[in-house]
Order: C-alpha cells, then structure tokens, then sequence
C-alpha cells in the first residue's frame, strides 16, 4: 500500500519541479485544507448527523428512546460531534502533510511514518467500531424488550412471564452475538475461547446443579403456564398470591403478609393448586344436627341461609346434603361456590354461613349437639368392679370398728 501511494504521488507531483511551483502548490494544499477542515467538514458532519438522527428515529418508531437517552447522557451528542470533527481534520491534515512532504522529495519520512500511522488508524477503527457495535447492541436490546412488550399487549396468549423470559433471552443473545462479533474484530481467537468456555461450563454446570435445575424449570414453567402473576396459589406448603415469577424463583406474598421466594425447581416438583385459573371456587363445610332433628329441614334451612348471603354466587346453586352419621350427630355437607375466588370472600362466606345457621336453626328448634360419648363395660368386668367394690368397704366398715388396726389383723 505504501509503494502504491509513492507511486501515485510521485505520478501526480513529479511534473512540478520549480520551487516557485511548489510553494503555490503547497500554498494550494493548505487553503484547501483549512477551507474543508474548519468550514465545509464541521457543517457536513452536522447535516449528516440530522439526516442520520431522522432515519434512525423513523427506523425505531418511539422504541429505545430510554437506552438512547442513558447513552447520551454517558456521551453527549456535542462531544461526539467534535471529536468525529477532530478525527477527520486530523485525517485531512496529515493526508495534506504527505502531500506536502512528496512535493518536496521528502517521501522517506512518509514512507517511515506510514507503518505506525496505519496501526494507529487501524487500532482507532477497531475501537469505533467496537463502540459503535456495542452502542448499537444496547440500544437494540431496549427495542426489544419494547417490541415483546407491545406483541404482549395484542395478544393474550402471551403471559407476564413469558414476556419477560423471551425479553432477557433475546437481550442476551444480541449482546452475545455482540461481544463475539468485537473479539473477531480485535483478532481474539474464538475456537480456543470456545474450547475454554466448554470446559468451564462443564465444571460450572456440575457445581451449580441445583441453579441450573431452577433455570431449567424457569423455562418449563413458561411454556406450562400452571399459574399466573396475581393467581392465588398452593404451592406444597406454600399458600398466597404470585407477585414475580423469575428465571430462577417464584415470589409469593402470603396471608400473614409474609414475603416467601420458592426455587422454581422446588415448585415444579410439587403439587400446585391454582384457585384462581376456573374464575371460581367451591367451598365445603360441615353442620351437624340432633338424631332427634329432621335433616330435609335442616338441609332446607341451610340451602336458604347460603342463597341468601351475598358473597355466595347462586349459579350454580349452593345445596346441602346429609353426608353421614357422627358420634354424636347427622352431618350435613355445605358446598356453595364463591365467585371470583378470594381469600377474603372464602373467609367472609364460610363466617357468615356459621353465624346465620346458628341462629336460624336455633328458631326453628333444630340442635347442634356437643360431643358425646357413652362408656359400657362387660358383664364380666361390671362384675369383677362390683367384687373390689365390696371388698374395699368391709376393709372401711373393719377399721372404723377396730379404730384403725393394723392391715395384717383385717379379715381377708
């Protein structure tokens, strides 16, 4: 490339040989360059920085906006603007001083110069490059994670989770696909990085089983969907609402307030109950009545009372059916259904259901009897008892009489 320059050069400025000639001619170079470099360069630079500015707005349509103002925070638009001006008066000035330096026969020191000025050219593009790849990396994630969020909004098949796995994945892979793009501009040699990152993953992947089994289930529960943000759930022994479902955990919020994260692998390996997914749910309870009762009345009553507290949906209707016999009573088996299913309406349901049953079967002289039990021996062991029974008072009888002698002079 240098031997091509010199060429060229010398083609283009061996005909002058004067020195009058010369210095017009380097005169010449040096009103050109000020003229581009300090008046045509800085507004050239400027318009196409808006013509670039409107594409790029226009191409992203409103998204990334955040990603692009973090980065003009860190790199001011003024600043960028003056050191792209610097660099180029800088590239002019010396394209000029070799000009200058081949119309007087001073090539040799262009031609020792020239190495290092190439590696310094090339070291500053794979720096521009690299910031300008990665700048655009960020900005791409941004963008993405608003395009998932705009296709979540049309569409109801796509759950909160879902949006925020497919986000962090896609944001992962482009600023993956990034960093390998600026190591191959750097000359980094990715077969043996890859090689390396095998084995590491390898041992990582051995020593950190359970967080990986967590990820893995992250990613099931995704595509499973057995709950939702904001669905009351069991999980094992777990019970409350879900706030956050994560790559790695799912957050819950208890009835005692309680704040409880649950490894997504423990929650796919346990029983889950969502009492939210149906839009409704079933309450049972259990009544029991006197033997004496009538339990068609008492079932009647019941039925009645459960239509008639609002927080019990009627469709389907709540009834009651004798279920059993107890110890000590007929049970009765409440089912009534609660719509849409809370906490707060199961509780307020099954307290009122309590309360106004007690009072109407008490109008109506229908008991709920207390436990009871009643205990029977054997004619042989009735027997055996009524033995020691009078055993034990001729000894009373036997020492009132003798005024409380020794044990050995009682009668046996």
């Amino acid at each position: 490339m240098t031997a091509q320059l010199g060429t060229r050069l010398d083609a283009l400025l061996g005909s002058v040989a004067s020195t009058e000639a010369r210095l017009a001619v380097t005169a010449g170079i040096l009103l050109a360059t000020l003229a581009v470099g300090w008046l045509l360069l800085p507004r050239a630079v400027r318009a196409g920085e808006r013509v670039a500015t409107g594409w790029v707005e226009r191409f992203l349509d409103g998204r990334g906006e955040s990603s692009i103002e973090t980065m003009r925070e860190a790199v001011p638009v003024s600043f960028a603007l003056r050191l792209l001006v610097g660099l180029l008066q800088l590239a002019l000035f010396a394209l000029a001083a070799v000009a200058i330096l081949a119309l007087w026969g001073r090539f040799a020191v262009v031609v020792a110069v020239l190495p290092v000025a190439e590696n310094m050219l090339t070291v500053g593009a794979q720096a521009l490059l690299s910031a300008l790849l990665l700048g655009a990396a960020y900005v791409a994630s941004d963008v993405l994670e608003e395009y998932v969020e705009d296709l979540s909004a049309d569409s109801d098949r796509i759950t909160a989770h879902q949006e925020q796995l497919l986000s962090r994945i896609m944001q992962v892979g482009v600023l993956v696909i990034a960093g390998i793009t600026v190591l191959g501009i750097w000359g980094v040699n990715l077969g043996g990085l890859l090689v390396g990152a095998g084995f590491l993953g390898i041992v990582l992947g051995m020593a950190a089983r359970q967080t990986l089994g967590s990820l893995i289930a992250g990613f099931v529960l995704m595509f499973a969907r057995p709950f939702e943000i904001g669905d009351w759930v069991e999980i094992g022994d777990e019970e409350g609402f879900v706030t956050e479902i994560t790559i790695m955990n799912t957050h819950m919020r208890n009835f005692d307030g309680e704040y409880v994260v649950v490894p997504n692998d423990l929650v796919t390996n346990q029983a889950i109950t969502n009492r939210s997914r149906e839009g409704r749910l079933r309450i049972h309870m259990e009544v029991g009545i006197g033997y004496d009762d009538d339990p068609d009345e008492a079932s009647e009553i019941a039925e009645e009372v459960l239509t008639e507290i609002d927080t019990i949906a009627n469709n389907p209707k709540p009834y009651v059916i004798p279920s059993g016999f107890g110890d000590s009573a007929i049970l009765l088996d409440l089912r009534f259904w609660i719509e849409p299913p809370t906490p707060q309406a199961r509780w307020r349901s099954k307290a009122t259901a309590v309360e106004m049953i007690q009072d109407r079967f008490a109008d109506a002289g229908i008991s709920i009897p207390y436990p009871q039990r009643t205990v029977s021996y054997p004619p042989e062991t009735a027997e055996a008892a009524e033995t020691v029974e009078r055993v034990e008072r001729f000894d009373e009888e036997a020492d009132e009489r003798s005024g409380g002698g020794r044990a050995s002079d009682r009668p046996t």
